[in-house]
């Protein structure tokens, strides 16, 4: 069996540069579920990617990330530009969206 290394030894600057950055995880799937399904973020938790693992690979992810929790204000933000994109500002869409909401 092949062992795969996820560093390159040829880059240890580099790779010292990217551990030193932030590792963000949102975790959305509800408590108790089979899967933890997640966005994960490098830097800034704005810029994301959407994934799913068993419990177990993503507790094993987290720890070897270091990951931070998103918190409640960085996940506030990030909901409400999604939205303006979705549905916009000043458009007969956002209003539209604003008035089911009221």
């Amino acid at each position: 069996m092949t062992t795969i290394s996820l560093h390159s030894d040829k880059a240890p600057a580099v790779r010292n540069s990217f551990d030193r950055l932030v590792k963000y995880v949102r975790v959305r799937s509800p408590e108790g579920a089979r899967f933890v399904e997640f966005d994960f973020a490098i830097d800034d938790p704005s810029l994301f990617v959407e994934l799913v693992m068993p419990k177990t690979a993503f507790q094993a992810f987290c720890e070897a990330n270091a990951v931070v929790h998103m918190s409640d204000e960085q996940i506030r933000e990030i909901d409400a530009e999604m939205e303006k994109w979705r549905y916009g500002d000043e458009t007969l869409m956002a209003h539209n969206h604003h008035r089911g909401c009221e």
